[in-house]
């Protein structure tokens, strides 16, 4: 672990008790920094707080004092999640205070090299899939960071013989500094969270930033078949690794023969079709029979080459992957197969939290099928569903805010069988009879669909949330 002098004897404040601030908490602390920890919410709702006491670090619950940020603050470090408007936050920005996330204390912290991983879609399984190949490969990773453990925590532990694989979001980019990862990959760039970052533009420079700091001796993997992606290669100093479904690449990994740019899952067929990697010296390497890959839908193909190429580029030879890309089986609530019942489907996709990953999670399928979707409205109008919906939706069971949105774009589809559910005496009885009305309509042969195309919490405090009660609901049909 690498000493974290520059804190020492500085008054710091942590901002939010989730499990990333106390994780950040304790390191600063025992890098011998003064640290407050602050949450709005009431003291019986931390119960983190008794802990960081214990060590001596003090805990303000239950709002945020007038004086909390002042000029001897040297640092402020909050939770991603926490808008950039809240008084603190602003006091500090006034004060020229630094605010930055876990992710920039991590990294000064941490000795391994880093990958880090982000994209509006898909970085949960690319993460994951990454941390398999390397491990297959014989290499030492660590997976951390949006994906559950706190990347402070992994931190903490790595050594310069391992690989530090993390999953980062916008929020956790925005509050980075120094941050430079070893490889970083972009995956895509679609609309959302735009209630966070008021605008596209502050939203694509934060997930920009996971480039800012790199230098040639680095690596960017990048999404050659997305528009955002590519503008972003000027602004980028490392060594460009991009992967494409729909060109060949004189270096990169793509698809032999490639798709039609735009194509749907059911518009070509992937049997015949391979991953390549070309190493830009006129070396060609075969990887895996697109037919063979693990999981399912057009997308995770993409996810499965950005995999590759960040695999390659941390030392992994091309004929290494098979194996671990073919054997993978996914992640919970992202397209997760949970029975067949009746000879009916039932997959949980409840990550989908925004229409582009519905619209992806439909086109993986090319059986019937029901969708159940809805969720906290953030403001779109769901028409960019109408394109995935014809021709293979034949129902869909609307719950939460968005219900109503969401019944107009399937009226526009098409689509005749459009059940709204009224809310029920909670969310869990609400989205367990929007489970029985889906099993209702579907027939043998179809799927049944949990894709919300929005975020959960106008019902459920968490996409996980949602979708274990989803299985809990399929299960008990």
């Amino acid at each position: 672990m690498k000493q974290l002098d520059d804190y020492r004897d500085k008054h710091i404040v942590v901002l939010g008790l989730a499990k990333s601030g106390v994780q950040v908490a304790k390191v600063l602390h025992q890098a011998g920094a003064s640290v407050i920890v602050n949450d709005r919410k009431e003291r019986e709702q931390c119960p983190e707080a008794s802990e960081l006491e214990a060590l001596g670090i003090s805990v303000i619950c239950g709002g945020h004092p007038d004086d909390l940020i002042h000029p001897g603050v040297s640092l402020l470090v909050k939770n991603p999640g926490i808008p950039y408007s809240v008084p603190p936050v602003q006091k500090a920005i006034e004060l020229e205070i630094p605010v930055v996330t876990e992710v920039e204390i991590a990294y000064h912290l941490c000795e391994a090299p880093m990958i880090g991983i982000t994209g509006s879609n898909g970085k949960t399984t690319t993460t994951t899939w990454v941390g398999k190949l390397l491990e297959s490969a014989g290499l030492s990773p660590i997976v951390a960071g949006n994906i559950g453990t706190p990347l402070s925590e992994a931190a903490a532990t790595a050594t310069e013989h391992d690989w530090m694989v993390v999953e980062l979001s916008s929020f956790q980019l925005k509050g980075t500094e120094a941050f430079r990862p070893r490889i970083a990959c972009l995956l895509n760039v679609t609309e959302t969270h735009l209630d966070y970052h008021g605008g596209m533009d502050d939203y694509v420079a934060s997930k920009a930033k996971l480039f800012a700091n790199q230098t040639s001796e680095d690596t960017a993997v990048l999404n050659w078949d997305d528009p955002v992606c590519r503008n972003l290669v000027p602004y980028i100093k490392a060594h460009i690794v991009p992967f494409s479904m729909s060109e060949s690449l004189r270096e990169g990994v793509h698809i032999t023969p490639p798709y039609t740019p735009g194509a749907q899952d059911s518009d070509e067929d992937d049997q015949g079709r391979t991953i390549i990697y070309t190493d830009g010296e006129g070396f060609t390497h075969e990887i895996i029979r697109v037919e063979n890959i693990g999981l399912p839908g057009r997308f995770n193909v993409g996810n499965a080459m950005a995999a590759c190429a960040i695999a390659i580029a941390a030392g992994v030879a091309p004929d290494k992957l098979e194996e671990a890309l073919s054997s993978f089986r996914g992640v919970e609530h992202r397209l997760e197969f949970v029975a067949e019942l009746h000879g009916v489907s039932y997959y949980n996709n409840s990550k989908a939290t925004n229409s582009k990953a519905t619209h992806m999670a439909l086109t993986s399928f090319k059986e019937p099928v029901v969708l159940i979707a809805g969720g906290l409205d953030r403001g779109s109008d769901y028409e960019e569903l109408i394109p995935s919906m014809q021709g293979r939706v034949k129902a869909v069971v609307l719950l939460g805010e968005t219900r109503e949105k969401i019944a107009n774009a399937a009226a526009k589809a098409g689509l005749k069988d459009i059940i709204l559910v009224d809310n029920g005496e909670d969310a869990a009885s609400t989205l367990t009879s929007a489970v029985r009305k889906a099993a209702g309509l579907a027939e043998s042969g179809d799927i049944v669909l949990l894709s919300p195309a929005c975020a959960s919490w106008d019902m459920f405090p968490s996409y996980e949330t949602r979708g274990r009660i989803f299985k809990e609901a399929v299960h008990n049909l």
